[in-house]
Order: C-alpha cells, then sequence, then structure tokens
C-alpha cells in the first residue's frame, strides 16, 4: 500500500502532530504504575522510588510503542484513510515510524531489565513482556484481535491485573490480593477509552473489515454499555470498600463522577454524530485520570 505524506497549513499541522502523539493517553501507562505502588505502599509502608520512577519511564516508552506501530498496522489495512492525525499519513513514511515505535520499545524494556537486574527476580519482566504480547495481538499483525472486537478484553488485562500486579510486585517482590482487586476498578477505566474511540469511525471500520464492539453493537446500544461499564466503576469501589478490600479513603475517587456523567451524557446524545462523539474518549481519558490519580491517593491517605 503507498503511503501519501499529506500537507496542511502550519498551525493545523501542529495540531494534527499533537493529535498524533496524543499527549493525554498516556496517563493510560502512569495510573497501573500509580495504584500498584501505593497499594503496595499502603500494605507495606515501602516505597522504592527510584524503581517507581523508571517503572513510569517505562511504562510511556511502551506505551509510544503501542501508538506508533499501531498506526503503522493500521496503514496497512487501509483503515486510517481517512485518519489525517495518522503519524504514517502526517510523515508519509510508514517504517520511519514503525523504526521509532520499535526504539522506543527497545528502551522502555531496558528501563524493565534495569529493575530486573536489581532485584535479581525476572517476574516483572515477564508480566511486562505479557502485555507487550497483548498489545501486538491487538493490531499486529496475523492476528488483529482488535479486528474481531477483542480490543477492550486485552486492554483490561494489560493495563489492569497484569500492570497493576508488576507495579506492586515491582514495589516489594510478591503479590496481593488487594492490588489484584484494585487492578479491576484501573482495567475498566482503561478499557472506557478504548471502547469510546469506535463511536467515531463506524464507517472506516467496516470498510476495513473491523468488527469493533461499536459496529458489533451500534452506536445506541454502545452507548447504553457505556454507562453500565462507566457506572460499575463506581459501584465496584463501593462495593469492594464495604467488603474491606479497599481503605475507605479510596472513594476520593468519585470526585471524578462529573466527569463520568459529562461522558456518558455526551456518547448518549451525540452516539450518531461522528463529528460530535469523536472527542468522547478524551472525557473518558479524564475519567480514568482523575479517577485512578483520586484512587491510588486513597490508598497512602
Amino acid at each position: 500500500m503507498t503511503i501519501k505524506l499529506i500537507t496542511y497549513p502550519e498551525n493545523q499541522n501542529k495540531k494534527l502532530w499533537m493529535a498524533a502523539m496524543k499527549p493525554p493517553m498516556y496517563s493510560v501507562a502512569i495510573m497501573p504504575i500509580w495504584v500498584g505502588s501505593m497499594v503496595a505502599y499502603a500494605e507495606t509502608k515501602v516505597f522504592q522510588s527510584l524503581t517507581f520512577s523508571v517503572f513510569l519511564g517505562s511504562a510511556i516508552l511502551i506505551l509510544i510503542w503501542e501508538n506508533f506501530s499501531n498506526d503503522v498496522f493500521d496503514a496497512e489495512t487501509g483503515i486510517d484513510e481517512n485518519k489525517h492525525h495518522s503519524l504514517v499519513n502526517i510523515t508519509g513514511n510508514k517504517s520511519l515510524i514503525y523504526w521509532l515505535g520499535n526504539l522506543s520499545l527497545f528502551l522502555g524494556l531496558l528501563g524493565i531489565l534495569m529493575i530486573t537486574w536489581w532485584q535479581q527476580d525476572l517476574t516483572v519482566m515477564v508480566m511486562i513482556l505479557l502485555c507487550c504480547c497483548l498489545g501486538y495481538v491487538y493490531q499486529g499483525p496475523p492476528f488483529r484481535l482488535g479486528y474481531q472486537g477483542l480490543g477492550e478484553i486485552l486492554c483490561f488485562f494489560a493495563f489492569g491485573p497484569l500492570a497493576v500486579s508488576a507495579a506492586y510486585y515491582s514495589q516489594v517482590q510478591s503479590f496481593s490480593v488487594g492490588s489484584l482487586v484494585a487492578s479491576i476498578i484501573v482495567g475498566i477505566a482503561t478499557s472506557l477509552i478504548l471502547f469510546c474511540s469506535h463511536f467515531h469511525q463506524v464507517e472506516d471500520d467496516l470498510a476495513a473489515g473491523k468488527y469493533s464492539p461499536i459496529v458489533r453493537l451500534g452506536t445506541a446500544r454502545g452507548s447504553q454499555v457505556l454507562i453500565l461499564a462507566t457506572i460499575s466503576i463506581y459501584v465496584l469501589s463501593l462495593m469492594f470498600v464495604v467488603l474491606g478490600y479497599f481503605p475507605i479513603w479510596t472513594l476520593l475517587s468519585w470526585v471524578s463522577v462529573p466527569f463520568a456523567v459529562k461522558l456518558c451524557r455526551h456518547v448518549q446524545q451525540y452516539h450518531q454524530q461522528p463529528d460530535r462523539v469523536s472527542n468522547s474518549k478524551f472525557i473518558a481519558v479524564a475519567v480514568h485520570f482523575w479517577c485512578c490519580l483520586l484512587f491510588g491517593l486513597g490508598f497512602v491517605v
């Protein structure tokens, strides 16, 4: 497939680069490390700041690889033909984006290797490699499981149980039921972002043979599923407080409820209008960021 360089006025080009790099999305990499580490601190009073910092940087670099490689793999199927902020479309150089992504992955795994060396324990490395495998099979050939509507499930496990548990283990070299339960909240909140990203591209997905959850459900039913999934975050957090898994201060995460209400109302109102609903994923990022940030803070308090 031939990739053509798309040129735009300078001001618009800057906006496209910002949209392509998706700076707000990197909270997706940060929050599992934050929550896992804060659960470890709450349970053991241990906090290794250097390990935390290196893990955080590595997680961001690995997510850069994920975003870059996804743009490359989507360019191969043609699904991003109308996506002006695709890195491949902006640069016109698929190979460059592919190798920059691989460089980012290498640097991210190098950070995880440093943690592994310090601890003389391969557990964190194995868990992060599993996360990378889930990230690859999401869009990478020959799997492309995201095209079968399985992306949200992969996202839940990669950014929930695996990443949160790996962050916990990196601090104390053990596992905990508390961190596993906490990972459910993080996993659902992260999957919401991916779920919202499908509403505005149903036609492009269908044309490329991608059967995302929104393609399968339809936008109206998808908006109802979004409401239920969003509510589940707060219901589960309250339930786990009552059951004694979380301290009561984790209910600080409920401060994010206004963002959750805004998200649900926005998608319910505009689910059939691609131009209006396209920003829903950024509202979902706000839900994810504030919910997980305050949730983790609750363990410290």
